[in-house]
């Protein structure tokens, strides 16, 4: 079992990465596993069809630990299962505190050794490495981080510091950085400044993905682009980058 956490920026398009990636794998007959570890509970809405599930946070709540396993996981396209972590109501709580509860969760429900997954992701929370957050990177979790970033000046910023923070957490046998996954925003300069933080971060990039109008349109029909357009361009680029991811993750 392969598995990997996937850090970036706010809006950066993390999850639509992480969901296609996994549909990309789904369609190749692997067994996939989507972890979703925000509060919106929305990383795998569209491996869903559009449709919300209750988080294990609410869950839990609701219930206290009288959980069955089948009620954290659903079935999404090509067999992929989901889950959401969830988050605390709003003002109340850590929501890195939510990661943890839930992980802790899955773990205790032997998920893993139940569905027996190839390849799972856990889609983190924008670009906070710190408390819960380190969670899906800790010993036991994800063996590579991967940081999903563009050319823009924020964006960038966010994954020096995603990766300065996972090189600092290697120390305590966290997982290593696995490489940078570049969704271009076609900004000046795109590819000299993503060259200059793979050479600051030593981190080679993984892959890039264009700009493209098909990912909206996938969107808002609430399917992946590997769904929605298996055909298509975008489609074939989601397919090149997770083939890359597996690569990394085999060496």
């Amino acid at each position: 079992m392969y598995k990997v956490a996937v850090y970036g920026k706010g809006g950066i398009g993390k999850s639509t990465t992480v969901s296609n990636m996994a549909a990309a794998l789904a369609q190749k007959g692997m067994k996939v596993m989507q972890i979703g570890c925000d509060p919106k509970a929305d990383s795998t809405i569209n491996l869903l069809g559009g449709r919300p599930v209750e988080s294990v946070l609410d869950l839990i709540r609701r219930k206290n630990q009288d959980i069955a396993l089948e009620e954290m996981v659903s079935e999404g396209y090509g067999g992929i299962q989901c889950v959401e972590a969830g988050g605390p109501t709003p003002g109340l709580g850590c929501a890195g505190r939510g990661i943890v509860n839930a992980l802790e969760m899955l773990d205790k429900k032997n998920a893993y050794g139940i569905y027996k997954p190839d390849v799972v992701f856990y889609d983190v929370l924008g670009d906070v490495v710190c408390g819960g957050f380190t969670m899906p990177i800790r010993d036991g979790y994800a063996d590579k981080v991967f940081v999903v970033t563009s050319g823009e000046a924020m964006a960038v910023h966010a994954a020096m510091n995603i990766a300065l923070a996972v090189d600092t957490f290697r120390e305590r046998g966290y997982a290593a950085l696995g490489g940078i996954i570049v969704n271009r925003k076609n900004v000046p300069g795109e590819e000299a400044k993503i060259a200059q933080l793979s050479e600051d971060t030593h981190t080679p990039v993984t892959g890039w993905l264009n700009f493209s109008q098909t990912v909206r349109e996938a969107e808002e029909l609430h399917k992946t682009v590997l769904e929605a357009f298996p055909g298509s361009e975008m489609a074939q680029e989601y397919r090149t980058l997770a083939d890359a991811v597996m690569d990394t993750l085999r060496k």
